[in-house]
């Protein structure tokens, strides 16, 4: 009897510390607190020593964004969520890039220089608020899983109020480049005609196991820890899908770009998506770029190589005179 006792006892303490341990983990890397639209007064700068030189130039990015004019759309996720964006038109009947930022960042402040690139590039932009994020509702993070799905609502929103001739280029930046290449790899309208994915990982496993072992703990006892708490707190399977497994499906021309100096997303990871990838496909690596920074520390490379990649795929794409 007491032995009977003793062991449900101990399966209960190893239930519930398996629930909390589980918990701990969905809370820190999957949970974000509602976030506020930005202070027209403040301008979020990513977090690190390598950002700093930057700080003027990432500023004065997001003061020409907020001041340019823009339409403000809204839809509803496929689980409820409103979801917000805005739209920026260089001409009427452009081509329209689709962009998503990185994890816990924001549209402005990851994309502000994506939309002075594409007015140089005659182009229209929907700057995406994440879930989560901005203006938009939810906060549960799924590392492109659900993302994915909000990608996909967003083509049938720009199809519908822009016309069955619209033509897109979805575009991401770090979590966002996990974002547009899972949703790649399924299934997409003929108006989308290409990918550009910007400092991606390979998989939420991949980068998620990275982490553990920069916080010096064991990343194969973890993990199933931070899956179970994405499974029974976050809803969603963390390990359903993957950039590096939608590569093998992609059917669009895609152009992976990523900083050689980079040590959140390691460079290898945009490789190994690449050498995945079964559309054509083209790469930039940027010496001495760190984490997101592929295009202010290499902006002639990477427009060299965006204009190649854009006239062998023959994606709508002509040189203005607007202002860096």
């Amino acid at each position: 009897m007491k032995t009977t006792l003793l062991s449900v006892l101990v399966l209960l303490f190893l239930t519930l510390a398996t629930l909390l341990i589980s918990y701990i983990c969905f809370r820190i890397a999957f949970y974000a607190s509602r976030k506020v639209p930005a202070n027209p007064e403040e301008y979020s700068i990513p977090e690190g020593e390598i950002y700093e030189p930057f700080r003027d130039q990432m500023i004065s990015w997001m003061k020409q964004t907020r001041a340019l004019p823009h339409q403000e759309f809204e839809i509803t996720s496929f689980d409820g969520l409103t979801l917000h964006g805005n739209y920026y038109e260089y001409a009427p009947g452009a081509l329209i890039e689709l962009m998503f930022h990185g994890y816990r960042g924001s549209a402005e402040r990851d994309l502000g220089g994506g939309v002075q690139r594409c007015f140089k590039l005659g182009r229209n932009i929907l700057l995406v608020d994440q879930r989560t994020s901005g203006r938009s509702e939810g906060q549960v993070i799924t590392f492109g899983i659900n993302e994915s799905r909000d990608c996909h609502s967003w083509i049938e929103f720009l199809i519908s109020h822009f016309g069955s001739d619209v033509k897109i280029v979805l575009t991401g930046i770090s979590m966002g480049a996990a974002t547009v290449m899972i949703a790649a790899g399924n299934p997409l309208p003929e108006n989308v005609i290409g990918v550009l994915a910007d400092c991606g990982y390979t998989s939420a496993k991949d980068i998620i196991k990275k982490t553990i072992r920069e916080m010096k703990l064991p990343p194969t006892l973890a993990y199933p820890f931070v899956k179970l708490g994405a499974r029974l707190y976050g809803h969603f399977d963390l390990d359903e899908t993957s950039p590096i497994e939608a590569m093998k499906h992609c059917q669009r021309p895609i152009i992976f770009i990523h900083g050689e100096a980079d040590d959140f997303v390691p460079c290898h990871m945009s490789i190994r998506n690449y050498e995945a990838c079964t559309a054509p496909k083209t790469i930039l690596t940027v010496p001495g770029a760190g984490h997101g920074l592929a295009y202010l520390i290499g902006m002639e490379d990477y427009f060299e190589t965006l204009l190649d990649f854009s006239n062998k795929h023959i994606i709508e794409t002509a040189l203005t005179d607007y202002p860096l």
